[in-house]
């Protein structure tokens, strides 16, 4: 009695931007990427970078704590802008997941 040796079925070859989402999804990475991705979204719209201390983002709200009273009253009165800024930077970045449910865009910025 001979035995054939089993053969591997061929599988669709996936591109890496699914893949990618494959794994986020498996390992429910999506949440914290995108709070990761607001934070350097804040850090490009604002410039304020060095200033900011501490960060915390929940329901659509980013809570930032800054060193300095000064850029604090500055990115006050630009609140609004700041906010158009960095929705526009999350939505041309490819790895912000736009169709996360639990994580989504900046809705309201709050400068402490």
């Amino acid at each position: 009695m001979t035995m054939e040796p089993a053969r591997l079925e061929r599988k669709k070859a996936v591109e890496m931007n699914e893949l990618f989402r494959m794994f986020v999804d498996d390992m429910k990475l999506g949440p914290a990427l995108n709070t990761h991705r607001i934070f350097k979204a804040w850090e490009q719209a604002s410039g304020a970078a060095q200033f900011t201390l501490k960060k915390f983002f929940r329901d659509g709200t980013l809570y930032i704590t800054t060193s300095s009273s000064v850029v604090r009253n500055q990115l006050f009165f630009q609140s609004a802008e700041l906010v158009d800024k960095m929705n526009a930077i999350l939505e041309q970045d490819e790895l912000f997941l736009k169709d996360e449910p639990k994580v989504g865009y900046v809705k309201k910025l709050v400068l402490k």
